[in-house]
């Protein structure tokens, strides 16, 4: 069943386990990436693609955490040799790791044979469970996090990634993190082009404007203000993202939105946690940092598209945030297709 040699001329054979309580869009969310890849590979007249098969403990229709189910056509213990094992999490998560144990035993028995083995968002708890991320850096959702360094101390837990490599063994940040990972498999498997295609198709970046980070500042200030009390810093971030060519001041922000400066800058540090300028300033490294991944682009171009003045004023920045400069970080995060 494995892949033997040739790398994208064979079919590759994944498996998707899922138990009941499974978050839904982590598994309908590979699946459609991978079947939207091998629809490309075909229609590209390339050779190879992937075929899925859904296992779970027990064959059979298998709840998830919505009104979905997925018809799980192996059972566990059935399963053979596939190339990629994806693990979808659940929210209830430790409720999962008790009553799965069947699910716990083939981890900790078969997944050091399988050349890729990922979890996805809580699914990490079953890796860890068997002692497979020990002394590796995992992720999970953040809202997990926590609870997975507390449960597993020997797992070095990174609560800001999107998605983790560690040897053989994957797992990622919270469910549509696991349509991230997916897409990273593709690109390794058949190159940036395809992956490409796919994250279009999607309507989604093929890796997303906040590089390691799960919340982009857009995101963080959407965030914002969800209380008993309607956040005005959204709709003031929402302006500020569309005018990220322009020479936007303090003062212009504020008096576009009837603010002044001082009432303005107050409710940012309140509703976001920075200033409006360095409000900005992340936004334009949000949208920088997309361009440096997604498109082959000079830096200055980039920067300009970005907002910054000059390339020089975007190193500045990105080396104050990042501690990398947007070279570097093309280089660390982006493809060789790039």
């Amino acid at each position: 069943m494995r892949e033997q040699t040739g790398g994208a001329d064979q079919r590759r054979q994944i498996a998707l386990v899922v138990y009941p309580g499974f978050k839904t869009l982590e598994a309908t969310g590979p699946l459609s990436v991978f079947g939207y890849a091998t629809e490309h590979l075909a229609a590209a007249g390339r050779p190879g693609g992937y075929d899925v098969v859904i296992a779970a403990p027990g064959a059979g229709p298998v709840p998830s955490d919505t009104l979905m189910s997925l018809e799980a056509t192996v059972a566990l213990r059935d399963l053979g040799a596939p190339d990629t094992v994806l693990i979808a999490g659940a929210a209830r998560i430790e409720e999962a790791l008790a009553r799965e144990a069947a699910l716990v035993a083939w981890c900790r028995d078969r997944g050091p044979d399988v050349p890729r083995c990922a979890a996805l968002c809580t699914g990490s708890f079953f890796l860890a469970e068997a002692g497979l991320l020990d002394g590796m850096r995992a992720a999970t959702h953040w809202k997990y996090a926590e609870r997975l360094r507390l449960r597993y101390p020997r797992v070095e837990v990174d609560a800001d990634a999107i998605f983790l490599q560690a040897g053989r063994f994957w797992t990622s940040a919270g469910v549509t993190a696991a349509i991230d990972l997916t897409l990273a498999f593709v690109e390794q498997d058949h190159g940036r082009d395809i992956a490409l295609a796919v994250a279009r198709d999607m309507v989604m970046y093929l890796k997303r404007p906040g590089g390691q980070s799960q919340f982009s500042t857009l995101l963080t200030g959407q965030m914002a203000g969800q209380g008993s009390a309607p956040s005005s810093m959204k709709e003031v971030l929402a302006w500020m993202g569309a005018r990220l060519d322009q020479p936007l001041t303090l003062d212009g922000i504020a008096r576009a939105h009837g603010m002044s400066t001082r009432s303005l800058s107050r409710a940012f540090a309140a509703e976001i946690g920075a200033s409006p300028m360095a409000t900005l300033e992340s936004l334009r490294c949000d949208t920088a940092k997309a361009l440096l991944l997604d498109t082959g682009l000079p830096m200055k171009t980039v920067a300009f598209r970005a907002g910054f003045r000059t390339d020089e004023q975007m190193r500045k920045a990105f080396r104050r945030r990042f501690a990398l400069s947007p070279r570097d970080y093309r280089a660390r995060f982006a493809t060789s297709g790039t």
